[in-house]
């Protein structure tokens, strides 16, 4: 069981699935078409996608784009070259390139490779690995 699955509200189901799914390397854990919604999956990293203005909206104020304005969501994954390069075949530029960090934490440090990319709503998607 998870803790928390972020659930995106997206502009067009379509590109997001495309993006999230071909670029990003995310699989369908299932969808409901009918109410432009996916439920995705990448390794232990689950996320659910909401297409704007079909089903039930959870809208609490206007919407502008950059969508996600304020929050960067980390996914942890075995390793971000890939992703990386799949990415840039595509054309879309990265946020923040790829470079090695480390943070310290309630156990000592953890240090990680990471590049951030902006969905096509404009969400931070900051990708890592351990280093």
């Amino acid at each position: 069981m998870l803790a928390l699955v972020p659930e995106l509200s997206v502009s067009d189901i379509a590109a997001s699935r495309r993006f999230y799914c071909d670029v990003l390397g995310f699989a369908v854990l299932y969808e409901r078409p009918e109410e432009g919604f996916a439920y995705l999956t990448l390794g232990p990293a689950e996320l659910m996608l909401d297409q704007i203005g079909e089903g039930r909206d959870w809208i609490t104020g206007p919407l502008a784009p950059p969508l996600g304005r304020g929050v960067n969501f980390q996914i942890e994954v075995a390793a971000i070259d890939p992703i990386c390069t799949r990415i840039e075949a595509t054309g879309t530029a990265l946020f923040q390139p790829i470079e090695t960090q480390t943070y310290r934490t309630a156990q000592g440090e953890v240090t990680q490779r990471q590049f951030c990319v902006q969905d096509p709503d404009g969400y931070l998607l900051r990708f890592c690995e351990k280093v």
